[in-house]
Order: structure tokens, then C-alpha cells, then sequence
């Protein structure tokens, strides 16, 4: 599908205003350009539905895991399925976590290819914010974790754990807004999914490097060449997905057998895919078109399948936590589990905020005026909701089904729920401000199809005929 002109700023049919300095540059949060702001609100559109069905699915596990048919959903996680060959006759949890959430990660890598490239890290000074927020947002986290495990006396494997509470679940994140009827500015939507974009990135970026077992040399060689000839074709446009799925497929295989986790498979996939229209002179080699933004294609059939379907039968798989019998109590003395719900709650709210204050503190940047720092924190606790990526991790961390996996689930769940009603609170005390705003955001008294405030942001060139030239920046 083909996006509008709107949606695909390289698009050669659409004017494009001469540049100018942007009058916000120096302000923190401020609202994007509105072809930005047009794609972070469909990609949240679609987030937030996924993120009600990962809920439902979360709690119909729980639920089930300790019913009086607990067992039957123990030998459904546990079932068998798939070939000798490769390694691949899995769990359906491990199939689960390593061939549904390569999907997922697919996703993150067109999401990271196109903010580097024609998105808000593609200048550096746009980056900066977000980019800082989420590395802060990772080490702190970790930091806290080591230090209440070192505090508690963590023994053994303890420490494995320290990137549990690292991760963001976009998702789940956006679902708590819905639920609260937040209208977050264009600003802060934008800053939060920027923000979990950088997030899956040092979290793959983790996954590969810490927790890679037994790394076979030659099947991740092997794995190159089927991504080689995924890359040529969606390079070319020729997207038959009958070409593509078993390319994507065999990669995923390979990169599987090397001891790498599969899902790293998603991302160079998803990295490989163009995010700009064909260059002028490039050969073309199939119907698609020269405007075809491939990367877009991609993510508009893939979206909701990863966050429909992938995402919550992950988490139906991995979310269910025995917690009768012992296992709450148990879990509160775990220095472990404690360390995550310190993680995702104190260490997320301390690195976002903290890393955002110094930047408006240190440098020429400042708070957007019609945000306050109490937005800011209602934000960072936000990203203390991480739910995939954290139970993952852990799975990782301390194997699958085992007796401290099971209190990482418990207290990923504890954490990510105690952030989520923390930002709730925070943030529905400016439920009357962000209306106020998100009025102002989509007021278009001229009828042009564009909101005013985008043209007044960057009015368009003397002479400019086009109505939405002033609002691409």
C-alpha cells in the first residue's frame, strides 16, 4: 500500500518549502513537524490496540497458570512441536519468544532505520533528548538492580539479571494512556516512542551480546547470504513475499543454530529494508512504484501482526506466574525480584528525568512552555511499564520455567503495574491541560486537511502555493 504524500515526506510530487531555522529548536518536547506527527500517531494508533490485547492476554495467563487447569496450560507452554533439524523442535514458548518476537523486532528495525534516516534522530539535535533519556534509562535501572541485589545479598546467578529492568514495552505504555483517557501532546508522544526505539535497540544490542550461549561461527556466516539476497531484493522493490518469507525464514534459522538469539534476526531484516523512494536513475525492477516507500509497506502489514498477534501470544506464554502456593511471599524476599520492581520503578523515573533536567539545565535547551516537569516525570514513570523485552530477558537470564524465572515474571508484572499507577496519577492531574492542547494541536479553521498551529510553527515561503508547505519542516 502505497502511503499519501502526507505520510511519505521523499515523495517527488510533493512541494517541499524552502529551509529555515526552526523557531523550537531549542525548546524540549515542543510538537514535530506534522508529517511526523501524522506517522507517530498512526504507529501509536496501532500500539494502543495492541497493547489492550497484550493486557487481555497477560491476565487470561495469569488467570489460567493458577486455575485448578493450571496444569493443562503448563503442558500447553511445554508442548513439543518442530524438526531436529537446527535445533528447531522447540516448546510453543520458545517458539514463542524466538519466532514470533523476531517479528516484533523486525518492526523495531524498520522503526530504528527510518528515525536515523527521515525521522527525529536523523538531526542531531533532535537526537539528543531522546537518545540520552533512553541510555540513561538503561543504565540507571541497571545500576539500581545491582546495587539492591549487592544490598540483599544476592548469591550465584543474581546478578545475570541486571537487564531485566531495562526495557520499555511501547505497548503496553501506550494501553495504560487509553486507559486513563490521557491526551498526550504531540511533543511527548513523539519524545516517548523515540525514545522506545532507541530502548529495543540497546536491548537487541544486549540480547546479542550478553546473553549469546555457545556461538556457532559457521551457521551465522551461513545466515549472511539469505540476508544478502533479502536485502537485494527489498533494495530493488521486488517484494514478492513468496521470495521474501523463506529468505527472512532462513536467516532466522541460521542466526537460530548459531546460539545468537533468533530475534536478532528480526532486526538486521528489518535493517536491511529501504526507507526513502528509489533514487532517480536506480534500475527499477518490478511494478512497484518510484515513490514506493518500501519500509512503510512493510510496516503497515506488519504492525498489527506483531503487535496484534506476535506481542500478546509471547506474553500469554511467558506471563504466567504461579502465584498461589507460596510464590508471592517467596518472590518479596528474592533479592532479585526486588531489584526489578526498584529497577523499573525508581531507576526508569531517575534516568529519563534526571538525563532530561540536565540537558535543559546544562545547555541552551528548555522545557517547552506549555509543559512542566511534572509532565516529564509522569513520562519517565511511564517507561517504567516494561513487560516483553523484561520477560524475555529473563527467560534468558535464568532459563525458562525456572523457579527465579517465575519471580522475575511476578515482579516484572508487580513493577511494571506500580509504574504504570504512579504515571497514571501523575499524569491524570493534567488531563485538562493536554485537552487544551491536543485542541490547539488539531484546530484547522481553514479546512486545508493540515492543523494550524503546524503552519504558524514554520509559515510557508513567500510565494509558496502549497497549504502544507509550511508544515514539513
Amino acid at each position: 500500500m502505497s502511503p499519501s504524500p502526507a505520510e511519505n515526506p521523499g515523495n517527488p510530487d510533493t512541494p517541499t518549502p524552502p529551509e529555515r531555522p526552526d523557531p523550537h529548536h531549542d525548546q524540549l518536547f515542543h510538537r514535530p513537524s506534522w508529517t511526523e506527527a501524522q506517522f507517530v500517531a498512526n504507529a501509536l494508533r496501532t500500539e494502543t490496540i495492541g497493547g489492550a490485547v497484550l493486557l487481555v492476554a497477560a491476565v487470561v495467563a495469569i488467570l489460567y497458570a493458577n486455575s485448578p487447569w493450571r496444569e493443562s496450560y503448563e503442558a500447553l507452554r511445554d508442548l513439543k512441536v518442530g524438526v531436529d533439524w537446527g535445533h528447531l523442535k522447540l516448546t510453543l514458548n520458545h517458539w514463542a519468544a524466538d519466532g514470533l518476537l523476531a517479528i516484533f523486532f523486525f518492526v523495531a528495525g524498520l522503526e530504528l532505520k527510518r528515525e536515523f534516516l527521515v525521522g527525529e534522530l536523523r538531526t542531531p539535535a533532535k537526537a539528543a533528548v531522546p537518545v540520552l533519556a533512553a541510555v540513561a534509562g538503561v543504565v540507571t535501572p541497571a545500576i539500581v538492580f545491582l546495587g539492591v541485589v549487592t544490598f540483599m545479598g544476592g548469591e550465584g546467578d543474581a546478578l545475570r539479571g541486571w537487564a531485566i529492568p531495562t526495557a520499555t514495552d511501547i505497548a503496553f505504555a501506550l494501553a495504560v494512556l487509553a486507559v486513563i483517557g490521557s491526551h498526550l501532546p504531540s511533543g511527548l508522544r513523539s519524545f516517548l516512542l523515540t525514545l522506545a526505539v532507541v530502548d529495543d535497540l540497546i536491548a537487541i544490542t544486549i540480547i546479542a551480546i550478553f546473553y549469546t550461549s555457545d556461538l556457532q561461527l559457521a551457521p551465522l556466516l551461513v545466515a549472511l547470504v539469505p540476508l544478502a539476497v533479502f536485502a537485494y531484493l527489498v533494495q530493488r522493490r521486488l517484494g514478492q513475499w513468496y521470495l521474501l518469507i523463506p529468505l527472512a525464514a532462513l536467516t532466522w534459522g541460521f542466526v537460530h543454530a548459531s546460539g545468537v538469539h533468533a530475534t536478532v534476526a528480526g532486526v538486521l531484516l528489518g535493517l536491511t529494508v529501504p526507507v526513502k523512494p528509489r533514487a532517480r536513475g536506480v534500475p527499477r525492477l518490478s511494478t512497484m512504484s518510484a515513490e514506493e516507500d518500501v519500509a512503510h509497506r512493510f510496516e503497515h502489514r506488519l504492525r498489527p501482526i506483531s503487535a496484534g498477534f506476535a506481542v500478546p501470544v509471547f506474553a500469554f506464554f511467558a506471563s504466567g506466574v504461579t502465584i498461589v502456593g507460596g510464590g508471592f511471599g517467596e518472590t518479596l524476599v528474592d533479592p532479585v525480584a526486588i531489584g526489578v520492581i526498584c529497577g523499573l520503578v525508581v531507576g526508569k523515573l531517575v534516568g529519563v528525568l534526571g538525563s532530561t533536567w540536565l540537558m535543559a539545565r546544562f545547555t541552551s535547551a528548555e522545557l517547552d512552555e506549555d509543559l512542566a516537569w511534572s509532565d516529564i516525570a509522569g513520562l519517565a514513570l511511564l517507561t517504567g511499564v516494561g513487560f516483553t523485552v523484561s520477560l524475555l530477558v529473563g527467560e534468558l537470564a535464568f532459563g525458562a520455567g525456572s523457579e527465579r524465572d517465575e519471580h522475575v515474571k511476578l515482579s516484572v508484572l508487580v513493577g511494571s503495574l506500580l509504574a504504570a499507577s504512579l504515571a497514571s496519577v501523575v499524569l491524570r492531574r493534567r488531563n485538562k491541560v493536554y485537552k487544551r492542547i491536543h485542541e490547539e494541536e488539531t484546530r484547522d479553521e481553514d479546512g486545508d486537511g493540515i492543523p494550524d498551529c503546524y503552519q504558524e510553527d514554520a509559515p510557508a515561503a513567500s510565494g509558496s502555493g502549497d497549504p502544507g508547505a509550511g508544515a514539513t519542516r
